[in-house]
């Protein structure tokens, strides 16, 4: 990596010379902050970006580290708070390719006109909040426009930021500003630069959302200030600080393939400015260094090539010659290195009422890629003032709000180019305390990585009290919400200490528990229960001010949202009254009640319910024909390939192998094949991924399920005498219902969704690099909005939006 980006020229080389490192402390200090102190980062995937009362927010989380997927977590938390910062709920998500999905059901009695969610890991807890992730996503809960209000007085406030730190006098320099008012949100000024004479040096103006940059040329014995006024007529004034009066400034430019580094210093500057370093890192990562030799002149230019760095903040740090840091600067590289291809090709498409639709999601690269994709009403036009790619490589990164990131990403226009580079000059950054590093301090970690998922752990206490050594093993039954049971028997070290990490459910479950050898122990000591998650950590948060109207500045969007409101609620009081039709619309096919019968009975866990195929072959008369399971299965699956026969037989489905289940017990292909098929009552096929295989089940699972008695349903143990306790899993969420329309009469309720698909794991590989996706319009949408977005298994990313009218 290091050897790719030395191509300099000849004129560079003879002003910065490159050394693979410098102060050994720093170099390895550094290394062991790449390697052992990463940070972690993500991003949600939301269906839309603003919802009615009741609806359901169904999300995708996506988790990097740098450029690559992140490894360190296994679990992902989110707070849900409401517009008084209360919080609603927390959930917690097991993490699949570094992603995980979810949803959020807005209460029917929620009156806010926002909600707001916090995401982290465990690990990111580690980390300054300034980078947390932290949204506020828009509610519609009133079908009407709100009324007319005062406008609400601007605070405005406008802020300096010296290129590179500080303005040296002397040495021309850039100083960059920023307006915004009291919510962060931007304010277009017009201002004057005058000297302590009133002169007037330049007329300044707004570049973009606030933002721009004047030149100063700081002369000895003269003071300067900025003179403002804000669009509402308020005046300010702001002083020009002189920080220093001698030493040097950093002045950086770029283009597409390089970054013009100037470095000036003042004639009369220490000698440690005469040979500075010049540290050039990104992501934690340090790329080279360079020795800058000013001892013979007071200015060096260099051209740093830059085509091949990865896309990213790249921070230029200089230091004097005893390593005392005196400027920094920060730049965006977009190589488009961080992106894979994907395209979204239409096969079929009838926007009539409930028609049908299919399209092609294709990706062009071999590397395994896990997308989300969200179809929604297109005529609510609320733009996404965040993507994947600006919440990956900009508000992850930066301290401060930075209004409508995903504009400083969607083109390469010199014009955007130049606003981009106006948020590095005004925002913090990932700082290192330099002090700290060459002091060879480390930072210290109160939350450390959950490297596992879910488990059982805890402590059995009074031991000591009941003058009893520890038994060897805590017995334990574990009864599912669905009924289901786990037989555990947990080794007690010598300190009361246990641990089970073979565990995984959903929802909560209830324990039932007894000392192996020894039951009167449960009179004397206590039981501790503990399933490894992170508990809630906040019961209210507070909110910087916010502007409650921002989202709505867009009447057209209010008018659709309040349209589809309308409708929603005409549907719902309709339901309600019609009690006979209701019952009627909601009963189940026969068919469909045997299986739903059927899974209850045989089913736990993370193999209840799912998105997949179920077979009942108690009803099935093809079954009794059918030599073994995979014959049986065989063409009776979509994208499963099963090649050969008997024990021979082959399974591959997206590219990879299906886990085989028997009773929920992992099994191989002669195991599964030698099961009579006339033993078997249910079979479930699972569309990858599949949670509940070790690894994630990328190829999906296939569960078999023998006979049972007639009943088939044992009581959960009473507990005669036996202990018991509940304790909580991962977060149970429910599914999109996406209808199917096959007969455009079948459901005589009005469809009004307002998001038409929704599917969090849309997954191609090398060998699979299609995936079909078919669903229906509702009764009233006549164009829609597409959003496609994921990452790969390499890092990259990737983001689609298509409009089908």
């Amino acid at each position: 990596m290091r050897r790719m980006f030395l191509r300099f020229t000849a004129a560079v080389l003879a002003v910065f010379i490159f050394q693979s490192c410098f102060g050994q402390q720093i170099d390895s200090i550094m290394s062991v902050y790449e390697e052992q102190f990463p940070h972690e980062k993500l991003h949600i995937h939301f269906d839309k970006a603003a919802y009615n009362k009741e609806e359901t927010i169904w999300y995708k989380i996506y988790l990097l580290s740098g450029s690559e997927l992140s490894g360190i977590s296994k679990n992902v938390y989110v707070e849900w708070y409401d517009t008084t910062g209360r919080i609603i709920k927390q959930t917690v998500a097991p993490l699949y390719q570094a992603s995980a999905k979810g949803a959020f059901e807005l209460p029917p009695d929620y009156t806010g006109n926002f909600i707001h969610i916090k995401a982290f890991t465990r690990w990111m807890l580690n980390d300054d909040p300034a980078f947390s992730y932290e949204r506020d996503i828009p509610v519609n809960t009133v079908a009407s426009m709100p009324a007319k209000r005062a406008p609400i007085p601007s605070q405005t406030r406008v802020e300096l930021f010296p290129e590179g730190g500080f303005i040296v006098r002397g040495i021309p320099g850039r100083v960059a500003f920023k307006a915004t008012n009291q919510f962060g949100n931007p304010v277009m000024i017009k201002a004057f630069l005058l000297n302590d004479k009133n002169k007037v040096l330049d007329t300044l103006k707004v570049q973009h959302d606030g933002m721009g940059l004047f030149n100063l040329s700081s002369k000895e014995g003269e003071n300067y200030k900025l003179n403002w006024t804000d669009e509402s007529g308020k005046t300010g004034t702001v002083p020009v600080e002189i920080s220093k009066t001698k030493g040097v400034s950093m002045r950086v430019s770029t283009t597409n393939d390089k970054a013009q580094v100037r470095v000036d210093r003042t004639a009369d500057a220490d000698d440690n400015f005469k040979q500075l370093h010049l540290l050039v890192h990104m992501n934690q990562k340090l790329y080279f260094t360079a020795a800058v030799k000013l001892a013979d002149k007071t200015t060096q230019v260099a051209n740093i090539p830059i085509e091949e760095l990865p896309t990213g903040i790249l921070q230029l740090s200089l230091f004097t010659s005893d390593w005392i840091p005196v400027a920094e600067r920060i730049i965006f590289i977009n190589n488009h290195l961080h992106e894979f291809n994907a395209k979204i090709v239409p096969q079929l498409v009838n926007l009539d009422k409930r028609g049908k639709n299919v399209l092609d999601i294709t990706v062009s690269d071999t590397a395994m890629a896990n997308m989300s994709i969200a179809i929604t009403d297109a005529a609510v036009p609320i733009p996404e003032a965040n993507t994947i790619f600006s919440d990956m490589l900009l508000s992850d990164e930066l301290r401060g709000k930075i209004y409508n990131p995903a504009y400083y990403l969607k083109s390469d226009a010199d014009t955007i180019s130049a606003h981009l580079d106006l948020v590095m000059m005004t925002n913090g950054w990932r700082r290192f305390d330099w002090e700290k590093i060459k002091a060879g301090e480390l930072p210290k970690l109160q939350y450390p990585a959950e490297t596992g998922m879910m488990k059982i752990a805890g402590k059995v206490l009074g031991l000591k009290t009941a003058g009893a050594a520890p038994p060897s093993l805590l017995n334990v039954i574990m009864v599912g919400k669905d009924s289901s049971k786990h037989f555990m028997f947990i080794p007690i070290q010598r300190d009361g200490s246990f641990e089970d990490n073979t565990v995984f459910f959903y929802d909560t479950a209830r324990l039932f528990y007894s000392f192996n050898g020894n039951n009167k122990l449960t009179d004397v000591t206590q039981v501790q229960f503990t399933n490894g998650l992170l508990p809630q950590q906040y019961k209210t948060t507070r909110y910087a001010p916010r502007d409650p109207w921002t989202a709505w500045t867009d009447s057209l969007a209010r008018v659709r949202m309040n349209f589809f409101l309308t409708q929603q609620e005409a549907l719902k009081k309709a339901l309600a009254a019609a009690t006979l039709q209701e019952v009627i619309v909601k009963t189940r096919a026969k068919k469909d009640v045997g299986l739903q019968e059927l899974d209850k009975r045989y089913t736990s866990g993370m193999f209840s319910g799912g998105d997949g195929y179920s077979f009942d072959l108690l009803e099935d008369p093809f079954a009794k024909a059918s030599i073994d399971v995979l014959g049986y299965l065989q063409s009776r699956v979509a994208g499963l390939m099963i090649n050969g026969s008997g024990t021979q037989a082959n399974l591959s489905w997206r590219g990879s192998t299906p886990d085989l289940y028997i009773n929920e017990m992992h099994s191989s292909v002669e195991q599964i094949q030698s099961v009579n098929v006339t033993d078997i009552a249910y079979i479930k096929v699972f569309r990858p991924p599949f949670f509940g295989s070790i690894g994630g089940g990328a190829g999906g699972a296939i569960a078999v399920y023998t006979k049972k008695g007639t009943d088939g349903r044992k009581a959960p143990p009473d507990a005669r005498g036996l202990e018991n306790t509940i304790l909580g899993g991962y977060s149970r969420f429910k599914e999109f219902y996406s209808p199917t329309y096959e007969k455009p009469n079948e459901n005589p309720e009005m469809d009004v969704r307002t998001t038409l698909y929704w599917n969090p794991y849309v997954l191609t590989d090398k060998k699979s690099q299609r995936a079909r996706i078919q669903f229906y319009n509702n009764d009233i949408s006549k164009k829609l909005q597409i959003v496609l977005e994921g990452t790969n298994s390499e890092g990259k990313m990737a983001r689609v939006v298509r409009l089908l009218e």
